[in-house]
């Protein structure tokens, strides 16, 4: 009675074992041509990796859901000449070449004749992100803190705010946006100015 069980048990390995052979020729010969040609030229590479090679994810900037959009970022400051010329410098930044990044800059793309708040509105709308340059001077500004409400108001706890601050203390950061990271521009602004752009290149 135990050999008999033995051999069952030994035969039901076998087949087990020949199942596996066939489906891993059946997979095999199933593969694209391409597949085959990656492999011929690396013996070692195996045909699961050969795959996954031409499966990449597509460039953060061809990603349909951007592309929909006019703009990669909208940026909102105050009116105030020092953050007028800190939004400048870094749309500037963004835009460069090899970024190449598609802002928003209030006094450079407004329409003009247009009334305030409906372009800011459709600004946002068009935008696939938005930044806030919050500093003393955006904090006393009630235009700014409308537009700080309509950008929270259109992906309330979403990806799509990205809040930096300067001249500013933690304390002084806006209660509203607790739940959001900020991005600190007072100790190393071109690291903050790359951490920008790279988190439009992560937002999907």
């Amino acid at each position: 009675m135990h050999g008999w069980f033995q051999k069952l048990l030994k035969s039901r390995v076998s087949l087990s074992t020949q199942h596996e052979q066939k489906v891993k020729v059946t997979s095999l010969s199933t593969l694209p041509s391409f597949t085959s040609t990656c492999c011929s030229s690396s013996p070692s590479s195996s045909p699961e990796i050969a795959l996954s090679k031409t499966q990449k994810p597509p460039p953060a900037l061809s990603s349909e859901m951007r592309w929909k959009r006019k703009y990669d970022l909208l940026l909102c400051h105050s009116l105030a000449d020092s953050d007028i010329e800190e939004a400048k410098r870094l749309v500037s930044f963004l835009e460069a070449s090899p970024r190449s990044l598609r802002c928003f800059l209030w006094q450079r793309d407004v329409c003009p004749g247009g009334a305030v708040s409906t372009e800011f509105c459709q600004a946002v709308q068009d935008s696939h992100l938005q930044a806030l340059l919050i500093t003393p001077n955006f904090l006393q500004d009630d235009w700014c803190k409308y537009m700080m409400h309509q950008a929270l108001a259109e992906g309330p706890m979403s990806n799509r705010l990205i809040p930096l601050i300067q001249n500013l203390s933690h304390s002084q950061y806006p209660q509203e946006l607790k739940f959001y990271f900020y991005i600190n521009l007072n100790s190393n602004t071109d690291r903050g100015y790359d951490l920008i752009n790279r988190t439009v290149l992560k937002c999907e």
